[in-house]
């Protein structure tokens, strides 16, 4: 249940507001618009008096809310409106007006704007003209003249509505730190369906923003990357000259003027206010030398390895950092991969959430997000997708650490974005994983070198062999073990240090996973057969101690 509070301000605020609840509303939504609840249990109501106009009823309505403020004249408060649309989950069962009249006082109460029991308190309505949510209108002066002290009324009417979804079994949410980007509202949402666009302009906005944020190497690169999605910027000077904010309008998002509609980047996202856009593009850009060569997917896929590391060993500040740079891969994910895939990634993005009241320490970043820009930049040939279905797999599994570590830190809302994230990024896995894998058990060897592999995966990991050698992977498995023994591998060795990697019990596939694993082990150098030998007798030697693995959270591929 989500309610949202507006102020309105203007010697015609309230007969907006009632105008509007009692209207068509912006795109004929409003259906059979009545009272079910009001501060005296017999407010007009001009959806429901048959035998008389109902823009008297309406006239009639706003005088009574309105008495208290005329009251005060000249010394009423600058805010004279407080209104409360309050929208149950599209999963709910329909509530009877009776309901939603007790969920009304229960929020009016809660914001200190009627207590319960208080029969001075402010005047107010609670209309209803949908199914699935209701809008309490109340006018901020209470009826012996002083103002409500709703202090912190937003905080107070979302645990009231939380303890609400308990009460009526209802959808329950989780709760927020202040750090969740703005919802568009329902407005917006109408407009968005008049234009004929999937999602709201603030929606758009904000994925394409954060996608140049992402793929700039400086300032001036992020601007022209925004213009190059369509997306306007226009800076806010302040008397000195200097920037002090940026606002973004897409094309055709106009006003009844015929003018632009900007959004400040702050109320896009708190994360994208210029200061910290400029932050996030200094500190992330690539450094002035040139990259290592190698294959690109290889060297992100690398990157993305480490961030589990990173969040189970990591400081906090690094920890944070991490996230940041996952979600910035993320948000470039879906214009480096297939295009059949660009729905579920994009999905993916707009969900995950690396927003937080932690200071990101971004230096351990460099790496991947360099890597990530140069796959943007250069698209290098992927051949069968292997390298792109490496890449998801890596990020498939540091999604699922994020999930963990904030779970550990009970951070609700962000662990929720990121398993919902997840859920598309699996969807998509598995649409690009599937053909790659299918032609590399094509390609399997004889029955004869599988022996040889399954007797060596027997001794490295008795524990998941039998699970492994009836895996539908099984066989491509095979084929990129022979291809490592081509190359010049130790078949042993690289099985092994596959295995070592993560362990394998949170996999729906194990075969699958050390598919991946022995597929970038062996795009690596092989060894020397002295380097190999070394290699064989330090690992004869007893180790100092044993290595305690990190924890690792539910990750099924």
């Amino acid at each position: 249940m989500i309610p949202k509070i507006i102020l309105g301000k203007g010697p015609h605020a309230t007969r907006r507001t009632i105008g509007y609840l009692f209207g068509k509303g912006r795109a004929n939504e409003h259906v059979d618009p009545h009272l079910v609840a009001s501060w005296n249990d017999f407010a007009p109501d001009p959806g429901r008096s048959p035998h008389r106009d109902p823009k008297d009823v309406e006239d009639q309505l706003v005088t009574q809310l309105d008495q208290p403020v005329k009251m005060l004249g000249d010394k009423a408060p600058k805010h004279t409106v407080w209104h409360c649309p309050v929208r149950a989950a599209p999963e709910d069962p329909i509530l009877t007006d009776d309901q939603w009249a007790d969920i009304a006082r229960r929020i009016v109460a809660a914001a200190c704007i009627a207590p319960e029991g208080d029969e001075e308190a402010c005047r107010w309505v609670a209309v209803r003209h949908a199914d699935d949510h209701i809008h309490i209108a109340a006018t901020l002066v209470r009826q012996d003249g002083r103002r409500p002290q709703r202090d912190f009324d937003q905080r107070a009417v979302q645990r009231e509505a939380r303890q609400i979804e308990v009460d009526y079994g209802l959808r329950r949410l989780k709760p927020g730190d202040g750090t969740a980007a703005k919802r568009p509202t329902s407005k917006e949402h109408f407009k968005a369906k008049r234009l004929g666009h999937d999602a709201t302009s603030r929606e758009i906005l904000r994925l394409r923003v954060r996608r140049a944020i992402a793929a700039a190497a400086d300032e001036a690169e992020f601007f022209a990357l925004l213009e190059a999605t369509g997306v306007t910027a226009r800076l806010k000077l302040g008397p000195s000259g200097d920037a002090l904010g940026c606002n973004f309008a897409l094309p055709g998002d106009t006003n009844d003027e015929g003018e632009p509609v900007f959004y400040a980047g702050s109320t896009l996202a708190p994360d994208l206010s210029l200061p910290k856009i400029r932050q996030r593009i200094a500190t992330t850009s690539p450094e002035p030398v040139s990259a290592r060569a190698g294959d690109p997917w290889h060297q992100a896929t690398a990157a993305a390895e480490r961030i589990p590391h990173h969040l189970t060993q990591g400081d906090v500040p690094t920890a944070q950092g991490q996230l940041v740079a996952l979600g910035a891969a993320l948000d470039l994910l879906p214009a480096t991969g297939p295009a059949m895939l660009k729905a579920e990634l994009e999905q993916a993005a707009a969900l995950f959430a690396t927003r937080s009241r932690i200071v990101a320490d971004l230096d351990s970043t460099r790496a991947l997000h360099r890597s990530v820009q140069a796959i943007w930049r250069d698209r290098p040939q992927d051949g069968d997708g292997a390298g792109f279905a490496l890449f998801l797999d890596s990020l498939l599994t540091a999604v699922a650490f994020a999930m963990h570590w904030h779970r550990t830190r009970q951070h609700a809302q962000q662990e929720a974005a990121a398993q919902q994230a997840l859920l598309h990024l699996q969807v998509a896995y598995g649409q690009v994983a599937e053909p790659v894998l299918a032609e590399l058990a094509r390609r399997s060897p004889s029955l004869q070198t599988k022996r040889r592999f399954a007797h060596h995966l027997q001794e490295a990991a008795p524990e998941h062999a039998e699970r492994i050698l009836n895996d539908p992977a099984w066989d491509a498995l095979a084929t990129v073990l022979a291809e490592a023994e081509a190359a010049g591998h130790n078949t042993a060795t690289v099985l092994d240090q596959a295995l070592r990697q993560r362990p394998l019990d949170d996999a729906r596939s194990p075969a699958r996973a050390l598919t991946w694993r022995v597929r970038r082990l062996s795009e690596r150098h092989a060894p020397s057969p002295r380097a190999e030998a070394a290699r064989v007798r330090n690992s004869t030697q007893p180790p100092a101690s044993p290595a305690q693995s990190p924890p690792h959270p539910t990750r099924r591929r």
